[in-house]
This record gives structure tokens, C-alpha cells and sequence, in this order.
């Protein structure tokens, strides 16, 4: 028999088949890109998002076991919702939250908080109800940034959160342990959020970063997917963060 009709016979397995993925900010761009990846690889998905119209489109596109629309900013009501569900589940994505930009010095102190907490509270508060809620060797999941790491004017309170995030994670995994955490930073990613910060200057960023990338594109939600997938089924990985930018720090 040909190695190509043994493949043929023999196709792999979905890797995520038989778990249950939540995604907290699941209802557009990466965390809605990762739900339709861990999908096509066999879980169950469940989306949270702040927007109930959108959410339903979404889970439409992905075929979601469930959906809860709330504002993830909240820790009452993200708790509500771990403690409402029915049964334990094997990964949590947390991609809510945006970098906030501007002069330190021109924030106030309800600005400055905001701009931490943003970040910090909705993973700090899933990894609290992640304890109880995923089961031993799942994952949770963090979302953060590589582009602040390069500290200049009018980048405001994102360097420091850019530089907690890492610490953060890998305390959590020791405290969270045998449940895994890992945190991805993205670069620029061509997504709503993106279009929305940069507003006008979406289509001269995505014609800069074509031209001086090393991979000669524009980072997708689609890469991001992919790797968030890999971390959630490769047990040996937790404490780490792994950045995804085509090689925009090598560069700019």
C-alpha cells in the first residue's frame, strides 16, 4: 500500500475533539477567529462579547454551543457567568479589553485605572474562576501586544501593561497549575479593532507593514487562530508568551 493511500485511510484526528473552548471577546477578529479554528478542529465553543447582535452573528458563523453578552470589564458579571455554567471546560481565550494611548501626564486617575484594568482585571479575574472551572491540563488562555515594547512618546500607560502581562502569566501558571497559561502578543493584526484605532490610516499602515515585514504580508486573525490552537493542544506549554508579528519588531 502507498504511503499516499495510508494517509488517505488514516486521516488525523481533530485535536480539540470532545472539549469546550470559551472566548471571552469572541464576537469579531482574533478571539472569533480562533472559535471558528478550535471549531474546525472538533470543540464545542461558547462566545461572551458586549454586543448581543454581533454575538449572534457570530456564533451563527461558527455554530457556538452558547453564547453571553456582558461586558467582561465587570468582574460581577464575568463571575456570574463562570459560576452559571453547567459543567467544567478545557480552554479559556481571554481577548477583551484595547490598548489606550496618550500622554501619561494628561490622564486623570479614573483614565489611568481604566487604561490598567482593562487589560489586567478581566485575565486576573478569569484565571480566579479558571480554577475551579477548567479542567486539569486546559488551558487559559491570555491576550497582550508586542508593539509598545519600544517605548516612545504618546504610547502613555501600554508600555507597562505590555511589560506586566508576561510576569503576570507566568505567575498564574504557577498558581493555576495543572492548569496551563500562556499568553500570545500580537502585533499589528488586520482586524475591526485595528481599522477602528487607526481609523484613515488603516489602508497606509497595511501598505507599510506589506512593504517591510519580513513575511511580506499583513498579520490575519487567521495566524493568531493557528497558534492559539497549537498552545491549547501541546500539553507541555505553559508560562510562556509567544509573540506573533511577522517580524515587526526586527524592523520598526
Amino acid at each position: 500500500m502507498s504511503s499516499e493511500s495510508s494517509v488517505a485511510h488514516n486521516p488525523r484526528a481533530p485535536a480539540l475533539l470532545g472539549q469546550t473552548l470559551i472566548v471571552i471577546g469572541g464576537s469579531a477578529g482574533i478571539g472569533l477567529a480562533t472559535a471558528g479554528h478550535a471549531r474546525a478542529e472538533g470543540a464545542a465553543v461558547i462566545l461572551t462579547g458586549r454586543d448581543p447582535e454581533r454575538l449572534r452573528t457570530a456564533a451563527t458563523d461558527v455554530e457556538a454551543l452558547g453564547t453571553a453578552a456582558f461586558d467582561a470589564n465587570d468582574p460581577a458579571q464575568l463571575g456570574r457567568f463562570f459560576e452559571e455554567l453547567p459543567r467544567p471546560v478545557d480552554h479559556v481565550m481571554v481577548t477583551a479589553g484595547h490598548p489606550s494611548y496618550g500622554r501619561i501626564l494628561d490622564m486623570d486617575s479614573d483614565q489611568a485605572r481604566r487604561a490598567i484594568s482593562e487589560h489586567m482585571v478581566p485575565a486576573i479575574e478569569a484565571a480566579r474562576h479558571a480554577h475551579a472551572r477548567v479542567r486539569p491540563g486546559g488551558t487559559l488562555l491570555l491576550l497582550g501586544g508586542t508593539g509598545a515594547r519600544r517605548i516612545r512618546a504618546g504610547l502613555g500607560i501600554a508600555p507597562a501593561v505590555t511589560a506586566a502581562l508576561p510576569a503576570l502569566t507566568a505567575s498564574l501558571a504557577l498558581e493555576l497549575a495543572p492548569v496551563r497559561v500562556n499568553l500570545i502578543a500580537a502585533g499589528f493584526v488586520d482586524t475591526p479593532l485595528s481599522a477602528r484605532l487607526l481609523g484613515d490610516g488603516l489602508d497606509a499602515r497595511r501598505e507599510e507593514l506589506r512593504a517591510t515585514l519580513p513575511i511580506g504580508r499583513v498579520v490575519e486573525p487567521a495566524d493568531v487562530a493557528a497558534l492559539a490552537v497549537h498552545i491549547m493542544t501541546n500539553t507541555a506549554l505553559t508560562g510562556a508568551t509567544y509573540d506573533i508579528d511577522g517580524g515587526q519588531q526586527l524592523v520598526g
